[in-house]
C-alpha cells in the first residue's frame, strides 16, 4: 500500500479510491453561520464574483474536485514549496498546506484597500524619515516620545540617515482583517522583512491550472509580473551613475523559515542568492564573491533583521551578515531594501498610532482603520486589560507569526494569569484587542465544505510609484473555530482572485481555457 496527501492529510491508496467515488460536492449546505463569508452571501447565495466558481465546483463530476485538491498538493510537495518551524522537532521544513478555492475579492473591495494601503505606505514612511531626523511627529506630541524611544526596534545608528529618495519602505506586506459587518481593519504592519509573496506566486499558477475556464471567465487580476516589479523597484535605488545595476537577495541560510522564498524570488528576478559570507566591503565598496574573482554589489534586498546586518554596528557576535554594510550604505555606495530602521514602524505599539500619522502628515482620515487597540503602558488601558484579559487578544510589541499572543476567550486561567503578570512586569511591551469575529471562506473538509477564518496580506512596492499587488496572501485557520492563520500555527493557504473592473485580467490562462 502506498500513501499519498489528499486535503491535508496523507491517505492510503484504498482510502483515496473510497473518496474518489463520493458524490459531487456542492455548496447547497453550506452554512456561514452568521460569520461574513467571502464567497456567499447568506442563505448560500454567491457574492457576484463568486457564481462562475460555484457553479463550475457543483457541476463537477464525482470525485473530481477531490482529485484537483490532491493534485495540487502533490505538486506543491514536487515543487517543495515549503517553510521551517523554529523549534519543530518534526523535521526542518513543512509543505504550506493549500486550499483549491480562491478566495474572491470584489472590485469595489479592492478599490479601498488599494486607496488605504497606499495612504497607509505614504504616511508611513513620512513617519520613519521623520523619527531618524527631525521628530517633529514627537515634538508635537503626536506620538509621545518615550513610546519611539523605549522601542527596541528604533535603531540609534540610522539617525540622519538618508535613503536614496528618501524611502525607506520599499517591500511592505500589511495584514488586514474583515469583521462580521464586511468592514476591513488593518491587523498589523510588516516593513523588516515581510514574508508570503512566493506562496502568492505559487498559488495562482496552481488554481490557473486547477480551475483554468473558471479563471479566465471570473476576469481574474494577474501577479504574475510581482517579480518584475521588485526587479525594478530594487533596481530603481541604485546609486548614481549605476547604468546596469547588480541586485542580490541577501538570505541568512538554509535554515531560515523564508529561505524558498528568497531562493525562489532570486530565481525568479534573475539575481544572485547571497549569504553574509559572500559579501565583503573593499575599498569602501560591496563586493561578491565570484568564481571569477571580486564583483561590484549595487543593491541589496536583505531577509535579514537589522540586529544581523553588520556586526560593527549591529549584534557584534552575528556571523550573517556583513563587516562594514553600514557604513557603504550610508555613502551612498549600495543600497538596502528595505531601509534599515524600518523596523521601528512594525512595533505593534506604534501601530496604534497610525491614523493619527496619516493625519499628521497627509491631513487625511485612514482610509482604512487600525482594530481598537488598548496600550498596556497607559495606566486607564493596562486596568481595563487586566479586568478583562478573558474578552481580549494580548499581543507583545515586537513578536511575530502568533507568537507571544492571548487569545482570551479560548484560553486558561493559567495562561491569563501568566499574561498579567508579564504585563504588570513589561507594561511597554504588550497591547490588547477585542475579538474580531474574522470573516471566513470555505475549505474542502473531507467530502464536504466548512467555513474557515481568513485573513489577507496584500504586497506594497514603493520605488518610481507605489504598486500594490492585486491580490496578496490569504492565510486561513484551518483548525475548526481558530482564529490564528499563521503557518507555524497550523494555518493554511488560498490564492486570492481579485476581480477585475474593466479589461485587465487573467494573462497566461489562454491556453487551457477549453477545461474546468
Amino acid at each position: 500500500m502506498t500513501w499519498q496527501v489528499c486535503c491535508g492529510r496523507y491517505v492510503s491508496d484504498f482510502d483515496t479510491q473510497l473518496w474518489y467515488i463520493a458524490r459531487g460536492m456542492d455548496f447547497k449546505n453550506y452554512d456561514t453561520e452568521g460569520f461574513f463569508d467571502e464567497l456567499f452571501e447568506a442563505g448560500s447565495r454567491p457574492r457576484p464574483g463568486a457564481s462562475i466558481l460555484a457553479d463550475r465546483v457543483e457541476n463537477l463530476p464525482d470525485g473530481d474536485l477531490l482529485r484537483r485538491q490532491a493534485a495540487a498538493e502533490t505538486a506543491l510537495m514536487n515543487l517543495g514549496i515549503t517553510f521551517a518551524v523554529y523549534g519543530d522537532d518534526q523535521g526542518a521544513e513543512k509543505i504550506f498546506p493549500f486550499d483549491i478555492i480562491p478566495r474572491i475579492v470584489e472590485p469595489q473591495d479592492w478599490r479601498q484597500i488599494e486607496a488605504g494601503l497606499t495612504q497607509r505606505i505614504l504616511a508611513l514612511n513620512l513617519f520613519i524619515n521623520d523619527v531618524y531626523h527631525d521628530q517633529n511627529i514627537l515634538r508635537d506630541k503626536v506620538i509621545p516620545e518615550e513610546v519611539i524611544q523605549s522601542a527596541t526596534s528604533f535603531r540609534r545608528q540610522c539617525i540622519g540617515l538618508n535613503p536614496p529618495e528618501g524611502i525607506w519602505c520599499h517591500i511592505t506586506g500589511t495584514d488586514l482583517v474583515r469583521d462580521q459587518a464586511g468592514q476591513f481593519y488593518v491587523l498589523e504592519d510588516n516593513l523588516r522583512c515581510p514574508s508570503g509573496v512566493s506562496y502568492v506566486l505559487e498559488n495562482r499558477q496552481l488554481l490557473k491550472r486547477t480551475f483554468p475556464k473558471v479563471f479566465a471567465e471570473s476576469r481574474v487580476r494577474p501577479v504574475n509580473d510581482y517579480p518584475s516589479r521588485l526587479g525594478q523597484t530594487l533596481e530603481h535605488l541604485a546609486p548614481n551613475g549605476v547604468l546596469s545595476p547588480t541586485v542580490v537577495v541577501l538570505t541568512p541560510g538554509l535554515y531560515n523559515s523564508a529561505y524558498f522564498e528568497h531562493s525562489f524570488l532570486a530565481q525568479q528576478m534573475g539575481v544572485e542568492l547571497v549569504e553574509g559570507s559572500d559579501l565583503i566591503v573593499h575599498d569602501g565598496f560591496v563586493m561578491m564573491r565570484t568564481t571569477r574573482g571580486l564583483a561590484r554589489v549595487d543593491v541589496i534586498y536583505r531577509r535579514i533583521d537589522d540586529d544581523f546586518m553588520d556586526p560593527l554596528e549591529f549584534r557584534h557576535d552575528s556571523v550573517l551578515g556583513v563587516p562594514g554594510l553600514m557604513e557603504a550604505y550610508r555613502s551612498g555606495r549600495v543600497a538596502l531594501a528595505n531601509a534599515p530602521g524600518t523596523g521601528i514602524a512594525d512595533d505593534k505599539v506604534v501601530y496604534a498610532y497610525v491614523p493619527d500619522m496619516i493625519k499628521y502628515y497627509l491631513d487625511q482620515d485612514a482610509i482604512l482603520p487600525n482594530v481598537p487597540t488598548y496600550l498596556c503602558w497607559r495606566d486607564k488601558d493596562r486596568q481595563h486589560v487586566l479586568g478583562h484579559l478573558e474578552e481580549l487578544v494580548v499581543k507583545a510589541a515586537n513578536e511575530s507569526g502568533g507568537y507571544g499572543m492571548l487569545i482570551g476567550p479560548a484560553s486558561s486561567k493559567q495562561e491569563r494569569d501568566a499574561f498579567a503578570e508579564q504585563i504588570q512586569a513589561s507594561p511597554r511591551n504588550y497591547i490588547a484587542q477585542p475579538v474580531v469575529s474574522l470573516s471566513r471562506a470555505p475549505v474542502i473538509v473531507g467530502d464536504h465544505f466548512e467555513g474557515r477564518h481568513v485573513d489577507l496580506r496584500p504586497y506594497i512596492l514603493y520605488g518610481k510609484e507605489i504598486h500594490v499587488l492585486p491580490g496578496g496572501l490569504t492565510r486561513v485557520a484551518l483548525r475548526k473555530g481558530s482564529l490564528v492563520v499563521n503557518s507555524s500555527q497550523g494555518g493554511g493557504s488560498k490564492d486570492t482572485w481579485v476581480i477585475a473592473d474593466g479589461p485587465e485580467a487573467n494573462a497566461g490562462a489562454g491556453s487551457q481555457s477549453q477545461q474546468q
